[in-house]
């Protein structure tokens, strides 16, 4: 087969810079995929009930960058959604990220009163402290027990649920981001723009990849085609260490497993998702109605299991915030210079970074406006 360009995966960063290049370039790609669907970590489907299920956990879109949003728009209408989270602490359901309302349901009425008025007095209103910010700067003991008190029973435990590494073991970019919200904002985002594909990821991903110029592979390796494929570039989207052979050695990541339930309850839990920092295996449960809006009979959720990542066992979903993985990646990101641009690598495996679907979309279109149009 002959085209233009050979993208590998069909999550959000090899579909967009799909679409673009067919769209805008008119040329040919061919999008291998090794999984059954196209969609990546996105990927949903209607179960035996008819319930609008995230295959890979619960997924909201949301973000600051209006061209990123108008771009998505393209391929999908909305549905308003904000997205709340309660965490079980001492058996009470707590609204995180931890906020003025947070503080109501776990202390004694004055106590929270207290709290809540030497916050605002000493960080101000509407702002996000890091809860290390908190514990090294706080005047009083008042403060510094609720900076303790959260991050031991919300951050700490959860995090190494998580990770499978205690707080101190992560890069310090990971406890930095833990916030106390100075806020009565219940929401667990406060970006601009947020919601879901009105009729879900896949629905979205068809749409985008609708182009008469875009081949889609599913279930294939790129290694079984690569020797057949005669292509101008190839852009990579899947882990950085299995495209170099992993010569420095294995680049790790976190894995999840999911377990699914049906109840003929209308609802299980009074917000989409509920997480559990220190109790059970599981680090929260995601009930999918409460996100799709759906009336139908009964109601579909999931709990969420960490676990190591293991090659050929299971899906690489989170690089691992650690300086010494970081310092493994600089070396495979050594390599790419070699390449003189036949290869780009970008995404969330290939670059070795987190990144929410926003971003992952934003990435693909600067590397397209910036890098693609001008080479």
């Amino acid at each position: 087969m002959k085209v233009d360009w050979l993208i590998v995966g069909a999550g959000f960063t090899g579909s967009v810079l799909a679409e673009r290049i067919a769209s805008q370039l008119k040329q040919k790609v061919l999008l291998v995929e090794q999984r059954n669907h196209i969609g990546g970590n996105a990927y949903d489907y209607y179960d035996d009930q008819g319930v609008l299920v995230h295959q890979y956990g619960p997924h909201i879109f949301h973000t600051n960058a209006k061209y990123v949003w108008d771009y998505v728009a393209q391929f999908t209408e909305w549905r308003s959604y904000y997205h709340r989270v309660l965490a079980v602490v001492n058996g009470k359901p707590v609204p995180v990220p931890f906020n003025l309302n947070s503080l109501y349901a776990l202390f004694p009425p004055n106590y929270a009163d207290k709290l809540a008025q030497q916050l605002v007095e000493q960080y101000g209103f509407n702002v996000k402290v890091p809860i290390l910010k908190i514990r090294e700067s706080a005047n009083g003991t008042d403060l510094k027990f609720l900076a303790d008190y959260i991050y031991e029973n919300i951050f700490h435990h959860y995090t190494f649920k998580q990770w499978g590494l205690k707080p101190e073991e992560l890069a310090p970019s990971v406890t930095a981001r833990v916030p106390i919200y100075v806020s009565r904002d219940d929401r667990y985002f406060q970006d601009e723009f947020q919601g879901l594909p009105k009729y879900g990821y896949t629905n979205l991903f068809r749409r985008l990849l609708n182009n008469k110029n875009i081949k889609v592979l599913l279930n294939t390796a790129y290694q079984e085609v690569i020797d057949e494929i005669q292509c101008q570039r190839v852009i990579f989207t899947g882990q950085i260490d299995e495209f170099f052979e992993r010569m420095y050695g294995e680049l790790p990541y976190r894995s999840l497993r999911f377990k699914s339930f049906y109840t003929e309850q209308e609802y299980k839990q009074p917000v989409a998702t509920v997480n559990y920092p220190n109790e059970y295996a599981y680090t929260r449960i995601t009930e999918f109605k409460h996100l799709t809006g759906q009336r139908v009979y009964g109601s579909a959720y999931i709990e969420e299991y960490p676990q190591p990542y293991k090659r050929d066992e299971n899906i690489p979903y989170y690089p691992i915030p650690k300086e010494e993985y970081q310092a493994l990646y600089k070396k495979y990101q050594a390599e790419i210079e070699k390449l003189n641009g036949r290869v780009l690598f970008a995404g969330r495996l290939a670059d070795y970074q987190y990144y929410n679907m926003d971003q992952a979309v934003a990435r693909a279109l600067t590397l397209f406006q910036k890098v693609i149009c001008k080479s």
